[in-house]
């Protein structure tokens, strides 16, 4: 089984290579996390923290962002993709299981979105160690969010091959995977904040408000990142929930929500006709 799933990986990341995918990502977290590398440097003196700690909550914000973005992107035409070009019932054929298939799948674009997490946050940690020897304390907040960034990111491309088995073409599996980005990167956030403004220190501020912000993987993500960082200051939008929540809390739905979507993703796709 294990030769099976690492072979379908290996054939994922060359088609990776080929469509550009690795170099597109690796820029792209490369050329972010230098500019806030550059940016996120200079309220340190005011915090008292170390550059690196205040470079990191930057980089939570990027990735709450970005890195769900690039899992769907890579993800979304996974399985409609195969069945559009005709690949799908040949590769079905094989004798592999589906799930070794989407495991498979997974590893090769789990390995491009750790690749360019690792490149980008390796460039911002190298731009603050060379003007502050100092940032070197920041060091475990980087490597923490460098894993937790990984296990975000397979929740989203999980979530890609499931919406990707709902359509038989990559158009449509497109537009649903952009659709979940906004909702719950973009949107989820701005319902919930009128909702707080609205409740007005009621019962869903106290009570339904921290189960709401685990519920969703990128808000738990950014909480468990806030939590655990000396510069939370940067971010006071969402240190007073992260000051709230319990981190083992923010954790637990960091490393739940990958597997609920790979089950979901697996299930979709046994529902999958050649």
């Amino acid at each position: 089984m294990i030769r099976r799933i690492l072979a379908t990986a290996a054939c994922e990341f060359r088609i990776s290579l080929r469509n550009r995918w690795v170099s597109i990502a690796v820029a792209l977290m490369g050329l972010f996390s230098l500019v806030l590398a550059a940016a996120g440097s200079a309220p340190t003196g005011g915090l008292g923290v170390d550059r690196l700690s205040v470079i990191v909550a930057s980089l939570t914000s990027l990735g709450v962002y970005l890195v769900p973005l690039l899992a769907l992107l890579m993800s979304f035409d996974a399985i409609a993709g195969e069945a559009e070009r005709g690949t799908l019932p040949l590769l079905l054929t094989y004798p592999v299981a589906r799930t070794e298939v989407l495991v498979g799948k997974m590893l090769a674009h789990l390995a491009v979105l750790a690749l360019a997490c690792g490149t980008g946050y390796g460039l911002a940690a190298v731009a603050a160690l060379s003007s502050d020897p100092g940032a070197v304390a920041g060091l475990p907040a980087l490597i923490r969010l460098f894993w937790t960034s990984v296990l975000l990111g397979a929740t989203f491309i999980s979530a890609g091959y499931a919406l990707s088995s709902l359509s038989r073409r990559p158009s449509g599996a497109a537009g649903l995977a952009i659709g979940l980005w906004l909702g719950l990167v973009v949107l989820y956030d701005l319902g919930l904040l009128a909702a707080v403004v609205a409740d007005n220190g009621g019962w869903f501020t106290l009570n339904a408000f921290p189960l709401a912000l685990l519920a969703n993987p990128a808000d738990a993500f950014r909480l468990y990142n806030l939590a655990a960082s000396e510069a939370t200051a940067a971010a006071a939008g969402v240190a007073g929930a992260s000051a709230t929540i319990p981190p083992w809390q923010s954790l637990a739905s960091v490393l739940l929500w990958p597997m609920l979507a790979l089950a979901l993703a697996v299930l979709g796709f046994r529902r999958v006709t050649p």
